[in-house]
């Protein structure tokens, strides 16, 4: 059975983009508008593999998504991979901080993307 990942990201290009690249690499994709649409989409699903969160979105950002999903038991241990613009210090500090397993910023190179896909899924 293929990998389930779930792509969280405001903007629809990126996450077409990062769904195709993903769907070419065989792993079934969800995507998400949101951190709040991000956690209804995972509650819903059967299970989810690996999480590919974006920071600045609205209604939920991507830090307080990370943080909403590790505080709960069942998911504390999902691989997930911050892709943002913002890639300052600052920002990759606080995203790993809160449990991001990985921080990436855009654009990310694909290839880079599915081989640290590929790591952290084992």
């Amino acid at each position: 059975m293929p990998k389930h990942i779930l792509i969280v990201d405001d903007s629809k290009t990126v996450r077409n983009l990062v769904a195709f690249i993903m769907k070419k690499e065989g792993f079934k994709v969800t995507t998400a508008e949101d951190g709040l649409d991000g956690l209804e989409k995972l509650y819903s699903l059967d299970k989810v593999d690996l999480i590919i969160s974006d920071v600045n979105m609205p209604r939920m950002d991507g830090f307080t998504y990370i943080k909403t999903v590790r505080e709960q038991d069942a998911y504390k241990d999902i691989p997930i991979i911050v892709l943002s613009t913002e890639g300052q210090e600052k920002d990759i500090q606080t995203g790993l901080s809160l449990g991001a397993n990985l921080y990436m910023v855009k654009p990310a190179q694909p290839e880079k993307m599915v081989k640290n896909i590929k790591m952290l899924l084992g």
